[in-house]
């Protein structure tokens, strides 16, 4: 196989790294490739791959010892796409979970830029310590191969000072202690998208929620994030796999003055042992949680759906009213009882399903004559590709880009 100009997009976290090879034609146009993953790093690794018409290009496993961490997944992947792919990226784009105060759009990376990053792992502990590995790797082995860091928070940057603000002292807001908001890149494409789907809503005002592993909801106006139930750090707003969700800060207090616990147990505890996993005791997964008996896996979907419609709320209240709804994400995308679940709690927003729709996944799921409900499959990696493209575009002779495709 043999691909021309391409994009490499890297997603890494701490059992896995994803990635994704997108074809670039001379008009610019991204076309994905290749879609894999290095996974079970320290545990049962295995390199997996598609093709762009979802043939297995990969499935090997590696002994443990071979892959114990992002950097050691990063080359096994890199070495099976360029000896086995022939793939050489003109740039490589990364998710990066936080950019902190700095950073409002993609940026080039240089030292600089990861020194910047650093300083915020505690802001994203799960994550940032893990995306910025492969960029180590690769500013130390291809150090003028282009990189483009792409962060989760920079869609949210231009909320109005009443939204990114706590009530605190203004002096910790001008350190960085403000609200954020996550999921950017899934949020920025939907907003993308919907002029193309739904052209007479795209403007409007839009709840979208993405729903899956990790959850958060965003109010979309005019194509731009005003609100999200998302906040400082990633583990905010709603319940997910392992995380609390919105949690009073009198709890954390709790946990290290009555229990004892150090800093470092209070983020393991929240980061790993919440969310659905902690209330169901079962498991994190909501589609085991949706096949259990147990009565806790019920309680923890049941919660899961009645904090997803208190968001809602809170979203219409900042837009001050709604136009629309989107669902996107692993479970908002696939879950009917889900999606059906939410909608029936918000028929005060004039929300109503068509049963048969949802059930085939359509597109527009809501009955006619009833407020806009659409189910839009992200794609947060061609989002990536997208800035990283159009960052290189900008440093490069259009000739440079072109010279292969052409």
């Amino acid at each position: 196989m043999t691909i021309v100009d391409t994009i490499l997009v890297i997603n890494a976290d701490s059992s896995r790294v994803k990635f994704q090879v997108f074809a670039v034609d001379s008009e610019g146009r991204l076309r994905r490739e290749i879609n894999g993953q290095m996974d079970g790093i320290g545990s049962r690794p295995r390199l997996r791959a598609t093709g762009a018409g979802g043939e297995k290009l990969a499935e090997r496993a590696y002994p443990i010892e071979a892959v114990a961490d992002v950097t050691a997944a990063l080359e096994i992947a890199a070495d099976w796409l360029h000896n086995e792919q022939q793939v050489t990226p003109l740039a490589v784009g990364h998710r990066i979970a936080h950019g902190g105060p700095d950073h409002d759009r993609p940026v080039l990376i240089d030292h600089g830029v990861v020194g910047r990053l650093e300083r915020y792992t505690a802001l994203a502990p799960l994550h940032l310590p893990h995306n910025l590995a492969p960029i180590r790797s690769l500013l130390a082995n291809y150090p003028s191969l282009p990189q483009v860091a792409c962060f989760d928070t920079a869609f949210h940057r231009g909320h109005d000072d009443l939204a990114d603000f706590y009530a605190i002292p203004r002096r910790l807001h001008d350190e960085g202690v403000r609200r954020y908001g996550f999921h950017g890149l899934s949020y920025e494409y939907v907003a993308t998208a919907l002029p193309g789907v739904a052209p007479e809503i795209a403007t409007g005002r839009i709840i979208v929620a993405h729903l899956g592993g990790s959850a958060s909801m965003c109010a979309l106006y005019g194509g731009r994030s005003i609100e999200s139930t998302m906040g400082f750090t990633a583990a905010d707003g709603l319940p997910m796999a392992t995380l609390p969700g919105q949690i009073d800060p009198g709890v954390i207090l709790y946990l290290a003055m009555a229990k004892g616990m150090s800093p470092a147990e209070v983020q393991d505890f929240l980061y790993r042992d919440c969310g659905l996993k902690g209330l169901s005791g079962v498991s994190s997964d909501m589609r085991e949680l949706q096949a259990s008996p147990d009565p806790n896996a019920a309680f923890a979907v049941e919660y899961f759906v009645y904090r997803a419609v208190l968001n809602a709320g809170m979203l219409a209240a900042a837009l001050q009213g709604v136009d629309a709804m989107v669902f996107t994400g692993s479970i908002g995308e696939n879950s009917v009882s889900i999606r059906a679940r939410i909608a029936e709690r918000l028929g005060w927003l004039g929300v109503a399903l068509d049963p048969v729709e949802n059930s085939r996944h359509g597109s527009r799921i809501s009955r006619p004559e009833t407020t806009p409900v659409y189910v839009v499959p992200t794609d947060e990696e061609l989002m990536i590709a997208r800035h990283t493209l159009s960052l290189l575009w900008n440093r490069l002779p259009s000739n440079q880009v072109r010279k292969k495709a052409s």
